[in-house]
């Protein structure tokens, strides 16, 4: 049987500029996010951009580049991944998995807590009794979907990574739930993790192969940025604490 990836390591894109739309927008109350672009479109902030140059240093201080970094096709996720593998000087292969991209929020996209509750009450009313990791809005997706597609990019990393390193650049919810499969969390454990760690922009999660598992080795590690560049706003604001 196939043996996991050496290590693997899951980094959060850096900041884009839909976390700072986001911020304004629950700041101001506002029921929606002030973005004209597709989710996926959505660039880097500037800060993002000097955080994923920061990144470049954690890249840089590998004891051997990656075998691969598999990237979400989101443009902040691939923008990340570029600008920190050109400040590090590391020429690993990059490849576009979307399995690894941002939960799809279907009706829900762009709108704020506030938004849903005003435009689809009856969805903010099916969450509440659903509750955040099984609540499917229409057109979107659910906690335990995006599971699913972890369980069969893992399946994959087995077949073709096996006993290599790996790094994926992805987003905040896929991170959790590569946490809830590999660490075999309840949705319990899983919803308690969510409720006190915001996974920071460029953040870095590391699992290590030990008895033929992956054991988490370190989680949300914003070591390679300084205190003032850190930033941990949610990407979108439909999954309210």
């Amino acid at each position: 049987m196939a043996s996991y990836p050496r290590t693997l390591t899951i980094i959060r894109h850096a900041q884009s500029a839909g976390n700072v739309a986001n911020d304004a927008a629950l700041l101001a109350g506002l029921p929606e996010l002030d973005l004209a672009l597709r989710d996926m479109d959505v660039a880097l902030s500037e800060l993002g951009e000097t955080q994923a140059s920061a990144l470049g240093a954690w890249f840089a201080g590998l004891e051997a580049p990656p075998a691969v970094v598999l990237c979400s096709p989101y443009k902040r996720a691939v923008d990340t991944a570029a600008i920190a593998m050109k400040a590090a000087g590391t020429a690993a292969p990059v490849r576009h998995d979307e399995r690894l991209r941002e939960r799809e929020f279907g009706v829900l996209d762009r709108l704020t807590k506030v938004g849903i509750e005003a435009r689809f009450p009856e969805q903010a009313a099916a969450r509440a009794f659903l509750g955040k990791f099984f609540h499917r809005p229409p057109g979107g997706e659910s906690w335990a979907d995006v599971a699913a597609r972890v369980r069969g990019l893992l399946t994959d990393l087995r077949l073709d990574y096996a006993d290599r390193d790996v790094v994926i650049v992805t987003h905040q919810a896929v991170i959790m739930l590569f946490r809830y499969v590999l660490d075999e969390l309840t949705e319990a454990e899983l919803l308690e993790l969510d409720a006190h760690e915001q996974i920071a922009n460029t953040a870095v999660t590391t699992y290590r192969l030990a008895d033929d598992q992956l054991r988490l080795a370190e989680f949300n590690n914003t070591a390679h940025l300084p205190a003032e560049e850190t930033t941990a706003a949610s990407d979108k604001s439909v999954a309210p604490r």
